[in-house]
């Protein structure tokens, strides 16, 4: 479950970083071999639960981000990207958030790297309101745990991370939190 739920991190990360995305043949089913160009891609992993989760998980990355305007409009300028927290090296998370064009419209992400749950981890918001959890590669529908955040979470009036509200979130274990204010 650990490598799975690695990979799963590890490309939400890669998709919601700035940046082009590159994933070669196979890596969207979690394929055992290297790609070679004289054989078939390893189809029958997809029987096995895990690997059918990161072909999902796969299909609605790429989905994200082709709907989600923050996670592509200003790919290269600095009104783009911002860290929220990128020096929690004590519990191997970090939070940063991405904006679209209008930056009004902005989305937050958080990642744990660890196989340790963060429960009431609390990050600061650009914004008060309630944050829909967009996307959570701990979730069933993927090979995960199912812990999150039960759909979204509210924000409080508490200042953190040099903004005036924050939030309190469960964070599953080696995993990524896509969150969006409604």
């Amino acid at each position: 479950w650990q490598t799975a739920a690695t990979i799963r991190a590890l490309y939400a990360f890669m998709y919601a970083h700035p940046g082009k995305k590159l994933l070669f043949m196979g890596m969207e089913i979690g394929a055992w071999k290297e790609w070679n160009h004289d054989d078939s891609l390893e189809w029958s992993l997809l029987q096995f639960p895990l690997h059918a989760g990161m072909q999902r998980f796969v299909r609605d990355l790429n989905d994200l981000y082709r709907n989600e305007p923050a996670l592509h409009e200003v790919d290269f300028e600095h009104s783009g990207f911002a860290w929220i927290d990128c020096h929690d090296n004590a519990n191997s998370v970090v939070s940063f958030i991405r904006r679209a064009r209008d930056g009004r419209d902005f989305t937050v992400m958080v990642a744990n790297f660890t196989p340790v749950p963060r429960p009431g981890y609390r990050i600061g918001v650009p914004q008060g309101g309630w944050y829909r959890e967009v996307l959570n590669s701990d979730a069933s529908l993927y090979g995960g745990s199912n812990m999150g955040n039960s759909g979204g979470v509210h924000s409080d009036p508490i200042p953190d991370h040099g903004h005036t509200h924050s939030i309190s979130l469960i964070v599953p274990p080696l995993s990524f939190v896509l969150l969006k204010r409604s």
